[in-house]
C-alpha cells in the first residue's frame, strides 16, 4: 500500500514538474512550428522540434532519459519520467498549433486592409437596389482636448440627426464621410469618429470656434452696411453694395431684413428680422453673424430695409465704413456648368472622386504618361493640386508626388481599386 501511495505521489510531482519546466519548451515548439510554416509554407518535422524542446528543458538531453540507467534506477525515476512525458505531450501540441496558425494567418497585413473592414450583415438595410447602413452614436459625445466643451443644445442636435451611409463602403471611408458631414452640417471646428462593425459610432467633437471670421476669405474684410436688401438673399451670394460714390462687390457673409417672413419650418422662432446665414432661422432670433439653428431651412431675406455683411477688399471696406447706408444689387453667377458636368458623368456611369497620393504609392514620382492611368486603372485625372496650386486638365508630363490631391473620373469599381493604389 505504501508503495502504491509513493508511486501516485511521484506521478503527481512529475506532472507538476512537467508543467513548470515545460513553459520554455512549449514556446520553442510553437515558435518553430509557426515560423517555419509561415515563411516557407512547409511543415517542419514535429519530432525534431520536440526533441529540441525537451533538450531545452534540461532533462538529460531530452529523449535520451528513457535509456539512461542513472535516471531509470534512481529513487525519483517515476517523477522525472512523468515530467518528461508531460513536456513531450505539451511540445507536440504547441508545435501543431503553431503550424496551424502559420497556415491560416494572412501573409500580408497592412493598415489599408485593416481599414477596409465592412459592416455586419444584420445592420444593413436594403433600400431599392442598394443597401444602406444607419449609424447610431453610442455613449456621450466626448469633448475634444484643447477645445471648449460642446453646448448641450448642439449635442442634442447631433444625436437627433439621422445618419445613413451606403453599405458598400468600407468602415474607414464611412468614418471619414461622417467626420466631413459633422464639420459641414454643424460647423464644428473638428470631429473624430470611430465605427465598429455594428455601425455604432464613438464621436469626439469640438464646437465652432468662430462665426463670421471663419467665413471671410483670406485678404478680405467683412463690413456691415444698413441697406435696402432684396428678397431671397442668402449667404454666399455675390452682391454689389452702392454707398455714395463707392460700389463694392463682395460675397454675402450674412444678411438680415425686416420685411415679411421668409420660408421656415413651423417650429422656428417668429420674432425679429430675417437672417440669411446658411441655415439660420428666417425671421428668427439670430443676428447677422449667427450660426445655424436646429430644425430650420436655409435662411433667406424677405426683402426691405435691413443689414447686410459683405466680405470685400480692404480699400472698399474703408469706404463702406464711412457710408451711412447703401443699396444692394445681387450679381448673377450664371449657369453652373460644373454641376451639369457631374450630372452627365453620373448618367454615363462614371463618378468623380478626390484622392490623395500616399508616400508609399507606386504612382508617387511618376508622370501621368508613365503611369498610363486610363489603360492601367480605367480612370482619368481632371485636376492636380500641388503645394496649394491647382493644375486643370494636366498634360502627360505632369507628375504625381506624395501629398498631391487629384480629382479623378471613372466607374465606381475602378475608383475603389484606384483609391487603394494611389494611397
Amino acid at each position: 500500500m505504501a508503495v502504491e501511495s509513493g508511486f501516485a505521489v511521484q506521478v503527481l510531482r512529475g506532472i507538476y514538474l512537467g508543467l513548470l519546466a515545460g513553459v520554455v519548451p512549449v514556446l520553442v515548439s510553437f515558435g518553430f512550428g509557426f515560423a517555419f510554416k509561415y515563411i516557407t509554407g512547409l511543415t517542419i518535422p514535429g519530432l525534431g522540434v520536440v526533441v529540441l524542446a525537451v533538450a531545452v528543458a534540461g532533462i538529460n538531453g531530452g529523449l535520451l532519459a528513457f535509456n539512461d540507467q542513472t535516471i531509470l534506477q534512481s529513487a525519483n525515476s517515476t517523477t522525472i519520467l512523468t515530467a518528461l512525458m508531460v513536456i513531450l505531450l505539451m511540445s507536440f501540441y504547441a508545435h501543431a498549433q503553431g503550424d496551424r496558425l502559420g497556415t491560416t494567418l494572412p501573409k500580408r497585413i497592412s493598415l489599408k486592409s485593416l481599414r477596409e473592414r465592412t459592416f455586419s450583415r444584420d445592420v444593413i438595410e436594403l433600400v431599392g437596389t442598394r443597401g444602406q447602413v444607419r449609424v447610431e452614436i453610442v455613449g456621450d459625445l466626448a469633448d475634444m482636448e484643447g477645445y471648449p466643451p460642446l453646448p448641450d443644445a448642439l449635442r442634442a442636435d447631433i444625436r437627433e440627426t439621422e445618419w445613413t451611409f451606403p453599405a458598400d463602403l468600407p468602415v474607414g471611408e464611412i468614418e471619414t464621410r461622417f467626420e466631413d458631414r459633422l464639420r459641414s452640417e454643424f460647423d464644428l471646428a473638428a470631429a473624430d469618429v470611430t465605427l465598429d462593425e455594428q455601425a455604432r459610432a464613438t464621436v469626439v467633437a469640438a464646437p465652432p470656434v468662430s462665426g463670421v471670421s471663419k467665413r471671410v476669405p483670406s485678404g478680405k474684410r467683412a463690413v456691415s452696411v444698413q441697406a435696402l436688401v432684396p428678397t431671397g438673399v442668402a449667404r454666399g451670394d455675390t452682391v454689389t453694395v452702392f454707398a455714395g460714390a463707392t460700389a463694392a462687390t463682395g460675397t454675402v457673409v450674412s444678411a438680415k431684413s425686416g420685411g415679411e417672413k421668409s420660408e421656415k419650418k413651423p417650429d422656428a422662432a417668429t420674432d425679429g428680422g430675417a437672417v440669411a446665414d446658411g441655415g439660420a432661422v428666417a425671421d428668427g432670433g439670430t443676428d447677422a453673424g449667427g450660426g445655424t439653428a436646429a430644425g430650420t431651412t436655409v435662411g433667406t431675406t424677405s426683402g426691405g430695409a435691413g443689414r447686410v455683411t459683405v466680405a470685400v477688399d480692404r480699400t472698399d471696406a474703408t469706404a463702406l465704413l464711412a457710408a451711412d447706408g447703401g443699396t444692394v444689387v445681387v450679381r448673377s453667377r450664371g449657369t453652373r456648368r460644373e454641376f451639369e458636368l457631374v450630372s452627365l458623368l453620373r448618367r454615363a456611369g462614371h463618378r468623380l472622386r478626390r484622392v490623395t497620393v500616399g508616400a508609399e504609392s507606386s504612382l508617387a514620382g511618376q508622370t501621368l504618361a508613365e503611369s498610363d492611368l486610363r489603360a492601367e486603372h480605367g480612370v482619368v485625372v481632371l485636376a492636380i493640386q500641388h503645394d496649394g496650386d491647382w493644375t486643370m486638365a494636366p498634360r502627360g508630363t505632369a507628375s504625381l508626388t506624395a501629398g498631391d490631391d487629384a480629382f479623378v473620373v471613372g466607374s465606381r469599381d475602378a475608383l475603389d481599386a484606384f483609391a487603394g493604389v494611389v494611397a
